[in-house]
């Protein structure tokens, strides 16, 4: 075992990917949408006019379109690798989990809420349990992500 992962902050971490999961998700889902919007817009080359000079004051203001456009492309397709490279490791666990653990996880920690902010009502209110007790399963559900991303710690 590397001596870095003794230092590494497991649930801390977990956290942190769970937070990530949707917008990897999102990323994913239309990332192929927004490379051919790029395309569309770097399709054309304008030509110039015949009978005046070039009225752009660059005369290879299409090139550099060109350029960046691909330059755009070639950061989404990083950022496209990067998702899918997290989904391989993050959707196995999630996955892995039970619907309670998914549940309550979500409750707390997906991007539309705030820690705390009515998740322990609401999941108190699902599973019928006090609030305390929601706030425990939260953390029996972190332990168990936590458990599936990195191992025993």
């Amino acid at each position: 075992m590397n001596v870095i992962w003794m230092y590494l902050n497991k649930k801390d971490a977990a956290v942190n990917a769970l937070k990530d999961y949707r917008k990897m998700k999102h990323i994913i889902d239309h990332t192929d949408e927004e490379i051919q919007r790029v395309y569309s817009r770097i399709a054309g080359v304008g030509s110039p006019a015949i009978e005046k000079m070039p009225s752009a004051n660059n005369p290879q203001a299409g090139e550099d379109r060109m350029i960046k456009g691909i330059e755009e492309i070639d950061v989404l397709r990083e950022r496209l690798r990067q998702a899918k490279e997290y989904m391989g490791w993050f959707q196995p666990a999630w996955d892995a989990l039970s619907d309670d653990d998914q549940f309550v996880l979500d409750a707390f920690f997906s991007d539309g809420n705030e820690y705390g902010a009515g998740a322990a009502d609401a999941v108190a209110e699902h599973f019928c349990i006090e609030r305390a007790s929601a706030y425990r399963k939260k953390n029996r559900a972190l332990d168990n992500l936590t458990t599936l991303l990195y191992g025993r710690w």
